[in-house]
């Protein structure tokens, strides 16, 4: 016989021939002949060698552990003291009861949705990388959610957590922002056969996601394509000058003529210029010329207008003289002034009829 004690929070097995015959708690005891006492701290991990199945029907042992049962298709938060500290897979799992509280939440993974019930903090911790899906959608996005290949819905603005045990999930998102297009370099004849080379802009934004994810492939690609057929049909119908003097109007045609096929698209069209149309080298040349002789034939015109306004001001001028001596004697004077101002000296001799003889003397000279 041997005496044995076994303290607080510890709990002692008694073995005989390889087998749990009873399970000791806290006090005294006296050990049979060949039995042997293993020790176990319950403040540590459950860790014992025996069959869980036998040492379950001791009712002393049953008495002192928790015994957790998670299924192939669930997981399980286990919490201590009210903290969480580690997650749980398929399988059985024992713990002392000890001087530590447990508490377990099991959560069933075959439905790709995780309850709230689930805070996001313990989502984020290592131990669920495997196990979810995390996925961000920004303020200025918009998001589809497909599981298993099905469309399931749409998903807003915020931070999501799905798990991918059973299920596979995609989430795809578009920009719900206004976006530019830059069509450039688009080579087309004229209906009077002159290339040009014409860049053009849109602006669009995405106005139903699931049109131009799901019913369209590659709606980006689509939507420069119709651009591009509607400016070759449009400068297709124009010679080369009605094009220059309308090109504004090419943008009232995108946007006006391709609202229902952009609508298709999931799409809306918001504006459209023109922001260069460049003609060949030998064409610009000749634009050039003709430019100039436009400017020179305006710049005539205007010479003439001028020569045609002082004429017939001079004609008045005459048709006053005309008609008054004393206005013609004024502007006598007015002229022999103007001579006198480039002469130096002037001798006069005589008397009367002053003006008569710097006349005569001015025009003698």
């Amino acid at each position: 016989m041997k005496r044995i004690v076994i303290n607080k929070n510890e709990a002692g097995m008694v073995v005989k021939n390889n087998v749990v015959k009873r399970v000791l708690t806290e006090g005294s005891y006296w050990l049979g002949f060949r039995e042997t006492l293993k020790i176990y701290d319950m403040a540590e991990s459950f860790n014992v060698n025996h069959d869980i199945d036998v040492l379950l029907t001791i009712p002393e042992f049953k008495a002192l552990v928790e015994v957790v049962e998670v299924m192939d298709t669930e997981v399980c938060l286990v919490f201590v003291n009210n903290h969480f500290k580690f997650l749980l897979e398929a399988g059985r799992h024992v713990f002392w009861k000890g001087m530590n509280e447990y508490r377990f939440q099991i959560e069933n993974m075959e439905h790709y949705e995780v309850p709230e019930t689930i805070s996001k903090a313990y989502l984020k911790a290592n131990v669920f990388k495997k196990f979810l899906s995390n996925f961000q959608v920004e303020v200025y996005q918009n998001a589809l959610l497909f599981v298993n290949g099905e469309f399931v819905k749409e998903l807003k603005t915020g931070e999501y957590f799905f798990w991918n045990m059973f299920n596979s999930i995609n989430v795809r998102t578009i920009d719900s922002r206004i976006q530019q297009m830059e069509i450039q370099g688009q080579e087309i004849l004229t209906k009077d056969k002159v290339q040009v080379r014409l860049n053009f802009n849109l602006q669009f934004k995405v106005v139903d996601i699931r049109i131009a994810l799901i019913e369209n492939v590659e709606y980006i690609n689509q939507l420069y394509c119709l651009m591009q057929m509607a400016i070759r049909s449009y400068v297709g119908n124009y010679t080369l000058d009605n094009l220059l003097e309308n090109k504004d109007s090419l943008s009232e045609y995108i946007l006006n003529d391709n609202v229902e096929k952009a609508e298709r698209l999931g799409l809306n069209l918001i504006s459209a210029g023109v922001k260069d149309i460049i003609l060949p080298g030998e064409i610009r040349d000749i634009m050039n010329q003709v430019l100039v002789a436009e400017k020179r034939a305006q710049a005539n015109i205007i010479t003439r207008r001028e020569e045609t306004a002082s004429t017939r001001s001079l004609m008045n001028t005459a048709k006053l003289l005309e008609e008054n001596a004393m206005l013609f004697r004024l502007k006598e004077m007015e002229y022999v002034e103007k001579i006198a101002e480039k002469i130096n000296n002037i001798s006069v001799s005589g008397n009367g009829q002053i003006v008569d003889q710097l006349k005569q003397l001015f025009l003698h000279k």
